[in-house]
């Protein structure tokens, strides 16, 4: 996959062991598995942090092969997806903390540039979100707005 802003070849990473079914290991079931993330959302954890949680404190490795769905799979048809979609809602926490320390910081030129390319990347995935339907067409990204939506 090419790196967002040069356009280059990123590094490889580690790989998944190629598994193609639920290890008999795995101490819970489908439906517990869902139930968890669906408390765990509710609560208002992250699909990330839900798949951590569930692979360190419950011991599923995967939620695809313990329920056959993904876990934002589960929580949308549960009903408790988050109103922007994750990886949005992470850019604009780093947008915003960013500008906070570039107010504070205004000779750093080189943090200024990091938030130049953050607030684009918010801005070709928001085309990307609208024009798949995930974000209605009227909203509009902005540094305030992304303050008030995110606390």
């Amino acid at each position: 996959m090419a790196r967002m802003q040069t356009r280059r070849k990123g590094k490889s990473s580690s790989k998944r062991p190629m598994i193609s079914e639920n290890p008999e290991w795995v101490p819970l079931t489908a439906t517990e598995v869902e139930d968890l993330i669906v408390q765990f959302a509710e609560h208002g954890a992250t699909s990330a942090r839900i798949g951590l949680n569930l692979r360190d404190q419950y011991g599923v490795p995967n939620v695809r092969l313990a329920t056959g769905r993904t876990v934002t799979e589960i929580m949308s048809e549960k009903g408790v997806m988050p109103d922007l979609p994750e990886d949005l809602s992470n850019l604009m926490r780093r947008a915003i903390s960013l500008n906070v320390h570039v107010k504070q910081h205004r000779g750093d030129v080189s943090n200024l540039r990091g938030l130049n390319l953050i607030e684009a990347r918010i801005r070709r995935l928001e085309r990307y979100y609208k024009r798949n339907g995930i974000l209605p067409q009227n909203w509009k990204y902005s540094l305030e707005n992304a303050e008030i939506m995110l606390k």
